[in-house]
């Protein structure tokens, strides 16, 4: 396909896209009775170890082809508008392209979180032909170090590769906190992916243990020069950052396990990444009134959540419903670094 075919391609993808993502608004303001966003994991193998991330390991196997299609069925009968496949490293599982393409059979929009390391231009190509439609590589530096790989240098080829063929929407978000050694860097990674045409987001990330760490003088600075200049997208709805950044609390309603789930590995439903266990009920017997159940149920995690797609999910319910369930205990050891924190 020549450049005019591919610009063209791109701009009918755009507009079928945002017409989907409007759909998906309009559809959350009326009911709150369905999830907006899933996270689904294909697999928690990845092949690479930062040091700072907590949801990964170098021996599972990728979930059968038959069980992920499964699930996306039951996600779809929950009513979710989107899903979000991640990891571990969702491109280590042989049978992706399939699994998207079930998302879209379903009328969902297609997303990916993936490192990057993997893409070459034939995968890329495989992707656009799924249907995929947004894709986001969080970079951490310029050049490797000890805490991450996940680096400018290693991934700047396949940034071009990106630029030259994807039809999806690209973000590139960088990254300051939990242990990045050069803040400065993620001024270099912003900069490199608004000049190959992609959106730029900057994200502020926990420690190993799950602990959130207020950001040093630099590093805020840092985060308020790239949070001002990004472009503007749906993914850039992190406004409770600002709060993250200067370690003070974020007073909020927290959706979790209601309008986003997270679903394992093991096909189990989890707040989120970070507190995995609860609820901890299997997809196949989540209902509508788990749905309404954890809605109104306050998380006690919330203050420090530092979880941008839970954050951005609630958005649209800000205003409405007060959650009277009172939140459940949690004894996991991102809760207890977190109350830590807020008894500081």
């Amino acid at each position: 396909m020549g450049q005019t075919g591919l610009r063209l391609s791109r701009s009918l993808r755009f507009l079928n896209r945002r017409f989907r993502e409007i759909r998906m608004v309009v559809k959350g303001l009326i009911s709150t009775d369905h999830p907006i966003l899933a996270h689904l994991i294909p697999i928690r193998r990845c092949n690479l170890d930062c040091g700072y991330c907590n949801e990964y390991d170098s021996v599972s196997a990728p979930v059968p082809l038959e069980t992920m299609l499964r699930r996306v069925d039951l996600l779809a009968r929950l009513g979710t508008t989107v899903i979000t496949i991640s990891g571990g490293e969702p491109l280590l599982h042989p049978e992706l392209d399939q699994i998207i393409r079930r998302m879209r059979k379903q009328g969902m929009i297609a997303g990916l979180i993936t490192n990057g390391y993997l893409l070459n231009v034939q995968r890329i190509q495989r992707l656009n032909d799924a249907g995929l439609d947004h894709m986001q590589i969080s970079i951490d530096n310029v050049l490797p170090d000890e805490v991450s790989k996940k680096s400018l240098k290693v991934l700047d080829q396949r940034l071009r590769w990106l630029a030259e063929h994807a039809k999806f929407h690209v973000n590139i978000n960088s990254v300051v906190g939990g242990g990045i050694r050069n803040p400065e860097d993620a001024l270099k990674i912003s900069q490199r992916a608004i000049e190959l045409g992609f959106t730029s987001t900057i994200g502020i990330i926990h420690d190993s243990d799950g602990q959130l760490r207020p950001l040093r003088e630099r590093e805020r600075e840092i985060y308020r020069t790239l949070k001002n200049q990004g472009k503007r997208s749906y993914s850039r709805l992190n406004f409770f950052q600002d709060a993250i950044a200067e370690g003070r609390p974020n007073h909020w309603r927290c959706r979790a396990g209601a309008r986003y789930l997270y679903v394992c590995e093991d096909g189990l439903v989890h707040y989120c990444s970070q507190q995995r266990g609860y609820p901890g009920k299997p997809l196949e017997e989540y209902t509508v009134e788990d749905i309404r159940r954890e809605y109104r149920t306050q998380k006690a995690c919330a203050p420090y959540c530092t979880v941008s797609c839970v954050h951005q999910t609630a958005y649209l319910d800000f205003w409405r419903d007060p959650q009277t369930i009172p939140p459940v205990e949690m004894r996991n050891r991102t809760q207890q670094k977190l109350v830590q924190i807020s008894e500081r």
